[in-house]
């Protein structure tokens, strides 16, 4: 790790295997293309890609794959909708599903997919909506009334949904407008064991040996979609060194960040997020083991918590490696000493240097609150809990301008607001009071028992009898319950004496003064203080800086290939999963599906099932296609080895590989395993 992370401060470093960078596509890398590809994308080539990528909402990336909407992603992606799918009687996570035909599809409860059709850079708007002599509170909420105009004036003016995405942390802002498709239907899922064989034991580790794969439909107006671009199949897949190109929606990275906001981060931010998640993952564990059912309905939970407890883990081991601090000082200094010797008008460089001090003040502020704002907005994780506070705001911020509401409640925001507060999705009463009892428990251990906050909520209850209380006796569970409520305005929603509403009552002025201080005195400050730290990157590297990953559409580059530190090859095959599977036969994340075994005689073993690459990612690329300079699919991303970790803040340019399923796995899976021929005739038609 150590070599990447000094490669990544500018510093002497062993040759650089990986190709840092997040672009965006309307600012692509070109020279980077052109010196280590020979490869020249053409602006077909680029819109191509823009358009055939598919960003899910609940977070990850899919890729149109054919003519008739098609649409590839992960598993893993795709598993809180295919547990909503499944019932105690037909398990898709356990058992597969294949759609034989288009009529066998399953329309998913509340899936929201998006196609990015244009970006238009809105910078100097939002900008000159903070005028002279503004407090720094103030100059936030203007930025912030804008952004909530322009969506709305795309949104009404294109009726697709519209966001203004802020890049650098604040220097800049690009208005995306979207296609959105809420018609989709599930085709294909294999079974969760090949899906994430290996289970916790693998995760993040290569060789590997998964078929991390999904096929839905996207459908307009009741017929398949018949997108104008999609990403064809090769034939051929890839060969170890080839260049290969990723397009996905990254969630998030803080390379940018300060020293001394990474400090906060290291310190505040992540063991307070990993003191949540291990708690979690034990009470889950727990309720898991009661039964099968309740195993069935916590599943997805429990693998998303798992999944996180091991990408914090291994971020913060990354992060307490004296080397990253090093490299981040130098870097830091490196920035200073340039702003000090720049010649630039005294204002200007004023700006630069006080940045420093107002970020690290933001993140004292930050530290001041954080793990009572962690815990209190822990309440998110139940789904009646979640919808009784999205009711409660909707009562309140309709009524105002869409410019003056909360983030989330603007005009543009409100379609996929209300996909998931009428989700028809199935509530479970045992994990729902499981997951308030446990909110309720932690709000308990962080405040105090005694705190107002705790002895109000709790009412003479223990969390767990109040959990009982509220899951018992709430109608929230049902949409239709929900939808009423809203319909009934500010009136019904205050009368409301439903206990989901009341108990969350308790806590939303809290909760909303929190997030006040985040806006005025945190996030605000951050956006001003680094426009000006990105004002004074590109008076000194050009356009070479590429902005911090914020779940919008990427562009990474990369080349097929191994791990030289321990020999590892850049493939695996499946004659190595049926080697993994007689190895640790019986253990837990092994085992395969009974069609797998009896598939074993007659799959071709030497067939490449996965394979690594030098591409930069991070989590929400989990379902990006990985692409050849012709625009043709030859893996899925699914994962990145334990040395991407840390990717979130750096990036090791020597050892961190992503992971992906090789198209030529996949086909021959879906042949020989699941006889999808349709399916594949599907895939592998003339463009």
């Amino acid at each position: 790790m150590i070599c990447g992370l000094l490669a990544l401060a500018g510093l002497p470093a062993a040759p650089a295997r990986g190709e840092e960078g997040m672009w965006l596509l309307n600012k692509p890398p070109l020279e980077l293309l052109k010196s280590r590809h020979n490869f020249e994308p053409s602006p077909a080539w680029l819109l191509q890609a823009q358009r055939a990528a598919v960003r899910f909402e609940g977070g990850g990336t899919g890729s149109f794959v054919s003519a008739d909407g098609l649409v590839m992603t992960n598993h893993h992606v795709a598993a809180d909708d295919i547990s909503k799918l499944s019932t105690p009687t037909r398990n898709l996570m356990r058992d597969g599903f294949l759609a034989r035909t288009r009529e066998d599809e399953i329309p998913c409860k509340d899936l929201e997919v998006r196609v990015l059709w244009e970006i238009r850079d809105v910078t100097d708007r939002v900008n000159a909506s903070v005028t002279p002599g503004l407090t720094e509170a103030q100059a936030g909420a203007a930025r912030r009334a804008m952004i909530a105009t322009i969506e709305k004036e795309s949104f009404d003016a294109t009726g697709m949904r519209s966001q203004v995405v802020t890049l650098y942390h604040g220097a800049q802002y690009h208005l995306y407008t979207f296609k959105s498709y809420t018609d989709v239907r599930l085709v294909f899922a294999p079974e969760e064991s090949i899906a994430f064989f290996g289970g916790d034991t693998d995760n993040f580790e290569f060789p590997r040996f998964n078929l991390d794969v999904t096929f839905f439909r996207v459908y307009e107006n009741g017929k398949p979609l018949r997108p104008e671009h999609f990403f064809p199949w090769s034939k051929t897949g890839a060969q170890d060194g080839e260049s290969v190109f990723v397009f996905g929606h990254p969630g998030r990275t803080r390379r940018l960040f300060t020293l001394d906001h990474l400090r906060f981060l290291r310190d505040v931010e992540l063991p307070e997020r990993l003191a949540r998640t291990w708690r979690n993952e034990i009470k889950l564990q727990t309720f898991s083991g009661r039964s099968d059912e309740q195993a069935r309905i916590a599943r997805d939970d429990l693998f998303g918590t798992a999944n996180g407890r091991k990408v914090f883990t291994g971020l913060l081991a990354g992060m307490h490696d004296p080397a990253f601090t090093a490299a981040r000082a130098e870097r830091d200094a490196a920035l200073r000493s340039f702003m000090e010797q720049a010649d630039v008008p005294q204002e200007r460089r004023d700006r630069w240097l006080s940045s420093f001090a107002r970020i690290a003040e933001a993140q004292r502020v930050h530290a001041e609150i954080a793990w009572e704002r962690g815990a209190i907005d822990w309440l998110g994780r139940s789904g009646i809990l979640r919808r009784a506070q999205t009711i409660l705001r909707l009562a309140d911020e309709l009524p105002k301008p869409s410019s003056q509401r909360l983030r989330g409640f603007s005009d543009a925001e409100l379609p996929s607001l209300e996909l998931d507060l009428y989700s028809p999705e199935p509530l479970y009463p045992a994990l729902e009071a499981e997951k308030i009892a446990s909110w309720l428990s932690l709000l308990a251990e962080r405040l105090g028992g005694e705190h107002p906050l705790v002895l109000s909520l709790l009412d003479g209850h223990s969390p767990r009898e109040r959990a009982a209380e509220v899951v018992a006796r709430s109608t929230l569970a049902s949409p239709d319950a929900r939808r009423a409520l809203v319909k009934g305005g500010k009136v019904a929603v205050d009368q409301a004496r439903d206990p989901a509403i009341e108990l969350v009552r308790v806590v939303d002025a809290r909760s909303r003064e929190l997030r006040s201080i985040m806006e005025d005195r945190v996030e605000s400050v951050e956006r001003s203080a680094y426009a000006a730290l990105a004002d004074a990157l590109f008076a000194k590297d050009g356009d070479r800086v590429w902005p911090d990953a914020t779940f919008s559409l990427r562009l990474s580059t990369g080349r097929v290939r191994g791990v030289e530190r321990d020999q590892t090859p850049a493939f695996t095959t499946f004659a190595g999963l049926y080697e993994r599977f007689e190895q640790r036969r019986g253990q837990d994340g092994f085992a395969l599906p009974q069609r797998w075994v009896d598939a074993r005689s007659r799959l071709g073993l030497d067939t490449p099932f996965n394979f690594i690459s030098t591409n930069d990612i991070i989590g929400g690329n989990s379902g990006s296609a990985i692409v050849n300079t012709r625009n043709e699919v030859v893996g899925l991303i699914f994962d990145g080895n334990l040395d991407s970790l840390v990717g979130d803040v750096a990036f090791d340019a020597v050892n961190a590989r992503a992971v992906s399923v090789d198209v030529r796995g996949m086909r021959e899976a879906l042949r020989v395993v699941y006889g999808a021929d349709a399916l594949l005739a599907e895939l592998d038609a003339p463009r």
